[in-house]
């Protein structure tokens, strides 16, 4: 699945769109996608100028958006009519920094899948290594309850 798609079912636009590619999918329990780190992005140039890297929050933000997709094919949600978010966080854990040039891989799998409150396991990893994991909590809401 191409960046295309995924602006198709995700409502996050740049610069906070954190997700490029899936590049695996297994509706129910698990998935795996792509967010490829650029110099270019907009936080780079405050975190840190002489020494860029990614922040945690964005590594979860990445995960929480990879495993957005996945609740919303497996629980077969009208594509537009709902977001994916945040309802917690668990264990987070930062093994190594992130540096513009590297390629995040992002992997979920699920604990549990409610519409309501869905727990999964995300790890990310670049070049094999583990750079991040943490447990995410996330909710199905309509857009239009969060527009308000």
């Amino acid at each position: 699945m191409g960046v295309k798609e995924i602006m198709e079912i995700l409502p996050h636009r740049y610069p906070i769109l954190l997700v490029d590619k899936i590049v695996e999918m297994e509706l129910g329990k698990r998935i795996v996608g792509i967010k490829n780190v650029s110099v270019n992005e907009p936080v780079f140039q405050g975190h840190f100028p002489d020494f860029p890297l990614m922040p945690g929050v964005y590594i979860l933000e990445a995960m929480a958006q990879v495993g957005g997709i996945l609740m919303i094919k497996s629980l077969g949600l009208e594509i537009g009519k709902y977001a994916i978010v945040f309802a917690g966080i668990d264990d987070a854990r930062f093994k190594r920094p992130v540096y513009p040039g590297d390629q995040l891989l992002l992997e979920l799998e699920v604990i549990s899948l409610k519409k309501s409150l869905s727990k999964m396991k995300g790890t990310a990893r670049v070049d094999s290594e583990v750079v991040a994991t943490a447990v995410l909590y996330a909710a199905a809401r309509e857009l239009e309850d969060i527009k308000r």
